[in-house]
């Protein structure tokens, strides 16, 4: 078992819960080692972007789904179909656009002609029927169908006239953001937002990618990137690797801390605030969040920064949570769960300038 995070004061009891923990250290290792290789695999294919995929990988080894906000021509579609080639999982596209039907997602009931002559209603499934789904441009089919995928990210199925039919997990949605042509689109509310684990941001290449972009792109080579698992165990083994995600130990101090951090995205005077509230550990408001935050993280946004720190525990080889693991997550599991105001859009302020406030802010309480 590795070092207990420096400056952590640990219990009697965690001791007895990480003795508990110890016959999983080799299933902590062989998940550092597939997630490198992984890593390794995509890097064949995606030239750069190692934190954006270092980020897609905590996310959905934490279960959750990503939402990728990033110009056109960037390669997400090549790096979500280089994932799911590389995890040996099912891949499907989406193409959102203005007509798209929930039906067109979730699948449809046919009348098929049986060998009696008689007709019966079979259902067809969509593209949803997949492990890894692309959802492209998700802000430009209407809110009906935006949320004929919302209930499948959130409850693992849909519903088709009346049926439910159920996922076969693991399942991840990548869904993109065009942030060039914002007309005729459909911004999805805050609520919806909120059901993405993390939200990312795919940047321009350097001037060094670019050239060795057009240079392995434009030959007869192409990369030959290798399952990490075989066809047959694929799914059981990220599930196990999920499950052991949420074994990893998480002191009460640093419970406390993600708290803290959840609150401190609350401005002062925000509406629906409990004004009983008794916590032990509270950060000082900060004057950002106050002039320029509608609404703060829900406690889903806590859960986000507790799953995504356990998987970075995992990553440094450890099976429990560090100060360091929740920081380092803080900004994507966040940065799309902060309502911001008017002003702040006046005076070009953004979600991430807040949180790295905050997160100033926060060295203060660590100990």
């Amino acid at each position: 078992m590795s070092e207990t995070p420096k400056g952590a004061n640990v219990s009697t009891s965690q001791h007895v819960l990480e003795d508990t923990f110890s016959p999983a250290t080799d299933l902590v290792l062989e998940f550092q080692e597939t997630f490198q290789r992984i890593q390794a695999e995509l890097a064949k294919a995606i030239i750069g972007y190692e934190e954006l995929i270092q980020d897609i990988l905590i996310a959905f080894f934490a279960g959750g789904h990503v939402l990728i906000e990033g110009v056109p021509g960037t390669g997400k579609t090549l790096l979500v179909r280089s994932l799911a080639r590389v995890l040996n999982l099912s891949f499907s596209r989406i193409q959102f656009t203005v007509d798209l039907m929930p039906a067109d997602v979730t699948g449809t009931r046919m009348v098929v002609d049986q060998d009696d002559g008689r007709r019966n209603f079979v259902f067809a499934e969509g593209p949803i029927f997949s492990h890894v789904l692309l959802a492209d441009e998700i802000n430009r089919s209407t809110p009906k169908t935006q949320a004929a995928l919302l209930e499948a990210m959130a409850e693992l199925q849909v519903t088709v006239a009346g049926t439910t039919y159920q996922l076969h997990p693991p399942f991840l949605v990548l869904a993109t953001l065009n942030p060039i042509e914002m007309e005729g689109t459909y911004p999805l509310p805050e609520a919806q937002l909120d059901r993405f684990f993390f939200k990312v941001r795919l940047t321009y290449p350097t001037h060094h990618e670019v050239r060795r972009i057009i240079s392995s792109t434009t030959t007869t080579t192409e990369p030959e990137i290798q399952p990490v698992f075989s066809e047959t165990e694929a799914a059981e083994k990220i599930m196990a690797f999920r499950h052991l995600v949420r074994d990893v130990l998480v002191a009460p101090h640093i419970e406390e801390y993600i708290a803290a951090l959840i609150h401190a995205t609350l401005p002062a005077d925000a509406l629906y605030m409990n004004q009983t509230d008794t916590a032990e550990v509270t950060l000082p408001k900060d004057d950002l969040v106050s002039r320029y935050v509608n609404f703060g993280s829900s406690p889903r946004g806590g859960q986000t920064l507790m799953l995504g720190a356990k998987v970075a525990a995992l990553l440094d080889g450890r099976a429990n949570v560090s100060y360091d693991d929740v920081d380092q997550v803080m900004l994507p599991a966040l940065n799309h769960r902060l309502v911001l105001n008017f002003a702040a859009e006046a005076e070009n302020v953004d979600p991430a300038s807040i949180i790295e406030r905050i997160l100033q802010s926060a060295k203060k309480i660590q100990r």
